[in-house]
């Protein structure tokens, strides 16, 4: 492989997990955690490594500060500001993730990454920042819009996109999205997980448990069929195993995501061009994480009944739909692109948005 190689990277940069897919066939996904030894002891008991990432990090949390820099700040949330610790674990993080990528030494990195189809200009410069020291040039895209990109779901589809942190609608109509195509809602994976612990903290006081624990039992039952299979768990009680039925209480805090989200995707559709509602509605793409909740999609259906009925596809491979979607739009791009974003900020930060319909760059605006 030659030095001067160009290496495409599509990365999906999320709260809970973060992909990528990289254009010399590698592929993997990460936990979204760092954590760094609380003392010299801890840095012993990790193997003399400063940082430690993903899994790792977090089975080994007590020893560690542990930080999931992507579940607020900047890039979740308008107006919010990143500490440094948080910038730091951010840079951190996809320095690791781009390691992965095995790219060789002196290669030229291109890379889009996907971000919440609402993120604040803040956030894209958080992520910028953050991928300078090891990225060439970044080009930041909606995460629901790279879904719908890999999958070639370019022609009036609605793309959900459910993560930990947020649901990402985007709506896809064979050009690049514009903001009033785009919406966000935080109820999705981890208001999913703190509303099943309150709910288990409602209904079975005695019962011991972490947020970890709970996440688990979301990703081992999380269901909104009516015919659910039983969530049987064992949690202790006084230090004692003991085994509790959660079936109602898993479907209660997962059928949690079905309002917002329908809500949302009627508000895209009604502000759509009534000739094509129709198709819209029923040409709907489910995708993130939260979409491996069963019967989700049938759920979304039946909800959308009272406004005219819907079709929802649910993604096959939920964890790489939006790294793969990334990497395509990354090796789509015409090199005079890549230079032009790797010398303006500016336009990076715009990503995707930044470009016209036509495949004329547009005029930088001042943020």
């Amino acid at each position: 492989m030659a030095e001067n190689e160009t290496i495409y990277l599509g990365i999906d940069l999320g709260t809970s997990r973060t992909s990528i897919t990289s254009s010399n066939g590698q592929r993997e996904t990460v936990w979204s955690y760092v954590g760094y030894p609380k003392d010299h002891v801890s840095r012993k008991k990790m193997g003399g490594r400063d940082i430690i990432y993903g899994q790792e990090a977090l089975e080994n949390r007590l020893a560690l500060n542990l930080h999931r820099p992507l579940a607020g700040g900047s890039i979740k949330h308008k107006g919010a500001k990143d500490s440094s610790e948080t910038k730091k674990a951010i840079k951190d993080l996809l320095e690791y993730v781009v390691s992965l990528a095995k790219a060789p030494k002196g290669a030229t990195i291109y890379a889009v990454i996907g971000a919440p189809a609402e993120a604040s200009t803040e956030g894209k410069a958080t992520i910028l920042e953050a991928a300078s020291n090891c990225i060439d040039s970044v080009i930041v895209c909606s995460e629901p819009f790279a879904v719908a990109y890999g999958l070639d779901f370019l022609d009036d589809t609605l793309v959900i996109d459910i993560g930990a942190g947020t649901t990402d609608l985007c709506r896809v109509h064979g050009t690049m999205p514009a903001a009033d195509d785009q919406r966000t809602h935080e109820i999705a994976g981890d208001y999913v997980d703190q509303n099943l612990a309150n709910l288990i903290k409602e209904k079975h006081p005695e019962a011991q448990f972490s947020i970890n624990m709970v996440r688990n039992i979301k990703e081992r039952h999380g269901s909104v069929s009516p015919r659910m299979e039983e969530a049987i768990e064992t949690l202790p009680v006084a230090g004692k195993p003991t085994k509790f039925n959660l079936t109602e209480i898993v479907y209660k805090a997962c059928y949690s995501i079905v309002p917002p989200t329908v809500a949302a995707l009627q508000d895209l559709i009604a502000t759509y061009d009534p000739e094509f509602q129709a198709k819209m509605r029923n040409n709907v793409l489910l995708g993130g994480g939260g979409s491996q909740i069963q019967a989700l999609g049938l759920a979304i259906e039946k909800a959308l009944e009272e406004y005219g009925g819907g079709k929802v596809t649910t993604v096959e491979e939920p964890q790489y739909a939006g790294s793969n979607g990334a990497l395509k739009i990354a090796l789509d791009m015409p090199e005079e692109y890549w230079k032009e974003f790797r010398s303006n900020k500016n336009l990076a930060a715009q990503g995707m948005n930044a470009i016209a319909p036509d495949g004329k760059k547009q005029e930088a605006k001042g943020n």
